[in-house]
């Protein structure tokens, strides 16, 4: 047996079980009452094989003949996260989508979505129902939030203590399967968001078997996890493989790096290298894209193809905040980063990341970032809203603005070469709003409501009883998608523009991306906005007038325009040009 591997595997004849517990003298494989006592190795590994069971049995482990535990590697958790694991074959799934290699990085247009809150029935197969109309929309890459098994029925995804364990609220692990082969028949990439900075507050028991798992230093979530241990560097690593090759998702999006305390590098370059491998046997296309509060450059790179190390993307917030304080005006929290907008818009726009080493006012003024402008465009997702900037809102309400500047918004986001990202009904304007929820309970749920009081203090004193109880139903009712929106006047206003726009962006943008190179980008005081990239021996211009009021200025003409119209520049006008060097 493969003593450096996690979780059960199918033998011929039964089931192999194995867990590493370095600081237990006893482990026990309890099945149907029958207790299996488990072998020990010098480095702490517990092994036994089981004759005469197969898929659908199920387990737990028992430490030191005291207490009884999941496994921390668990494919499947019928009764939630602190219940039995059950042993899934996972290759007796038959996959329709055979001749699948996913789709090259350029091609990629993110969807991001929750499973539980995308569809009435909030679970995978009913995420299948509506994969046409991510494919009508223009959409290539459908990003799940963590699917991880998290405590309770309801939850954002970021309190998964069981790392590869698809929640069972969103069905059974084959449902996922089908989910992610239904979009794969209809050329959908499809990502997953994955959470390695920390476990969930419930349902994690590494630290009575295998304290070696944490660090003393500590992050908002407790002990950081210690990625200077081989072992735990590699749990997180086959994670990651866990999800690409047996689920056959096309990416990964790893949520909160810089929020990994301990051998950050380390472990990001065994996923890269590790999925890398698994690209080059399968000749399979795999993208990895990090969020990354600390903006460094020298992790991204998405030319290289597979991945050998790095990754080819970032989520770039900045991009974000300067919209959001351009949009609405807002300066609390890190928006003051971001006073005044346009010159923080245009860095993001003539080289990527907004904060490239300059000091921090919401960081203490410390330094942020690194140079980012010798990156192609490429290496940077751009939205204008997403499950955090909705989320982590004391309401979690949507992006408020008038409907032109929020289309000026989206003509700039997806049109320019970077990558682009909606969340989940802003093609069509939703309102639907996405507060935070979970459903902890006792002592973790009360701790969680004071918590968000502390946080958003002000807003409670603001809005009172109409601040959404995080731990109620209620909340996560609230955050589920009204599709009626869509036929609305103004749903279908806003969703024909997306979809025009999508659609300019695959004639246009799309074929000359691999080449593409930031330029140059500028503003006035008037609200007019300039940027160009070269892409592929043609030069792309960007033209806006980001203000209320019209401008004196007039609109590009000429046979080169491809989004825009002739004459004065409205407000909130904008005008793209695409013509040979």
């Amino acid at each position: 047996m493969n003593g450096s591997s996690f979780g059960p595997r199918l033998t011929s004849d039964g089931v192999a079980f194995r867990l590493w517990a370095p600081a237990a003298k006893r482990v026990d494989v309890l099945l149907d009452g029958v207790v299996h006592e488990m072998q020990r190795d010098a480095d702490g590994w517990f092994t036994r094989e089981i004759a005469g069971i197969g898929a659908s049995a199920r387990y737990r482990f028992l430490i030191d003949g005291a207490t009884e535990v999941p496994d921390p590697a668990s494919s499947f958790q019928p009764d939630d996260i602190s219940g039995q694991s059950e042993v899934i074959d996972h290759k007796s799934y038959v996959w329709r989508a055979t001749d699948w290699r996913g789709r090259p990085w350029e091609d990629a247009i993110f969807f991001e979505t929750h499973v539980g809150t995308f569809t009435p029935e909030g679970t995978c197969r009913a995420m299948i129902g509506k994969l046409d109309h991510l494919v009508a929309t223009g959409i290539t890459a459908l990003e799940l939030m963590p699917v991880a098994d998290f405590p309770g029925r309801w939850n954002w995804g970021y309190d998964g203590a069981l790392w590869y364990a698809p929640d069972s609220s969103y069905g059974h692990p084959d449902d996922l399967k089908a989910l992610i082969d239904e979009a794969h028949l209809r050329g959908l990439m499809v990502f997953l968001d994955v959470v390695y900075n920390h476990f969930g507050p419930e349902g994690n028991y590494l630290n009575l078997y295998a304290p070696p798992f944490f660090s003393p230093a500590q992050t908002p979530w407790g002990n950081a996890i210690d990625y200077r241990v081989p072992e735990v560097r590699k749990f997180a690593a086959d994670n990651a493989l866990h999800w690409l090759r047996t689920y056959r998702f096309d990416g990964l999006r790893l949520d909160a790096v810089h929020a990994i305390e301990t051998a950050e590098d380390l472990l990001l370059r065994d996923i890269s290298i590790t999925a890398g491998a698994l690209a080059r046997s399968s000749g399979r296309h795999i993208h990895l894209v990090l969020e990354n509060d600390d903006n460094r450059a020298s992790l991204l790179d998405p030319l290289i193809d597979p991945p050998a190390g790095k990754y080819r993307a970032q989520w770039n917030d900045d991009y974000h905040h300067a919209w959001h304080v351009l949009l609405t005006g807002e300066k609390f929290g890190y928006y003051q980063d971001y006073q005044p907008p346009l010159p923080h818009l245009v860095r993001a726009l003539e080289s990527g990341f907004a904060y490239q080493g300059e000091p921090s006012a919401h960081r203490d003024n410390a330094l942020r970032g690194e140079p980012s402008g010798h990156l192609p465009p490429a290496a940077f997702v751009n939205f204008i809203q997403n499950h955090d900037q909705i989320g982590n809102r004391a309401l979690g309400d949507r992006l408020a603005a008038p409907a032109a500047a929020i289309d000026a918004a989206l003509a700039i986001t997806l049109l320019a070469p970077m990558v682009p990202m909606l969340f989940m009904g802003e093609e069509w304007g939703a309102a639907t709003p996405f507060p935070f929820f979970c459903d902890f309970q006792g002592d973790l749920a009360e701790a969680v409501r004071k918590g968000r009081r502390r946080e958003y203090a002000k807003a409670y004193e603001a809005y009172g009883g109409d601040v959404p109880d995080p731990i109620d139903r209620a909340t996560f009712t609230s955050a589920k998608l009204d599709w009626q929106e869509l036929q609305s006047a103004d749903g279908q206003q806003r969703y024909g523009l997306v979809r025009k726009l999508l659609a300019l962006r695959r004639q246009h943008i799309v074929p000359h991306l691999r080449s593409a190179a930031f330029g140059e980008a500028s503003y006035e005081a008037d609200g007019t906005l300039f940027a160009s990239w070269t892409l592929d021996g043609h030069l792309l211009t960007l033209t806006a007038n980001l203000s209320s009021e019209p401008s004196a200025k007039e609109t590009p003409r000429g046979e080169h325009m491809i989004w825009g119209e002739p004459g004065v520049f409205a407000p909130w006008g904008v005008c793209w040009t695409m013509e040979p060097l």
